[in-house]
């Protein structure tokens, strides 16, 4: 199949590419579509992944709600709703727009990494509950309790695994000296 070239040269998928046409409007649509229906089946709420995603793939990382609303086609009650609920995960930095009542919503910078170490003490605090069940479930001894002590073990062990990965990323990723003391735990563990 040949594909015909437009008046600069590019070629023309029936796609609709930005004016230097690298940037190709459909497929980034698609793509944040996919993701959020991704995100969706382990759990995460549609529309906040699709916020997530329309912000990951804006060259700026930031919009306000509104131009986020008419980047996804959705209502602004939907995307109020979402950004409170990435705010609460500490995957959404609010900043006031000056000289206006609006707020623009922008990534935070190292996203990813910032949100795992922020949330980095869940697994030892789930442990920690869990241990608290097996008194309760006639001891470790016990095919529940055994079951409890195990998941237990499992977390505590993806803790510390967790602090280390952090810890590797920081250093390879972050820009952070080789030589580098590792400084505080990114995980925030103890």
């Amino acid at each position: 199949m040949k594909i015909a070239a437009d008046r600069e040269g590019a070629e023309v998928t029936g796609r609709h590419h930005d004016a230097e046409g690298g940037r190709d409007e459909d497929a980034v649509h698609d793509y944040v579509e996919q993701m959020a229906m991704t995100f969706a089946r382990f759990g995460f709420p549609r529309m906040a992944a699709r916020v997530l995603f329309a912000l990951t793939t804006s060259d700026d990382a930031s919009m306000t709600a509104g131009e986020l609303a008419e980047r996804l086609e959705v209502s602004p009650a939907a995307v109020s709703g979402s950004v409170r609920y990435l705010m609460q995960l500490n995957m959404l930095v609010r900043e006031p727009v000056r000289g206006s009542r609006r707020d623009r919503y922008r990534l935070p910078d190292h996203a990813w990494y910032e949100v795992t170490a922020s949330n980095g003490q869940i697994y030892e605090e789930i442990a920690k509950l869990a241990l608290t069940g097996v008194d309760a479930l006639g001891g470790p001894g016990t095919p529940a309790g055994s079951r409890v002590v195990e998941m237990a073990d499992f977390l505590r062990f993806l803790q510390g695994e967790m602090v280390a990965i952090l810890e590797r990323w920081r250093l390879t990723r972050l820009g952070a000296p080789e030589d580098a003391s590792p400084g505080p735990d990114p995980a925030g563990s103890v």
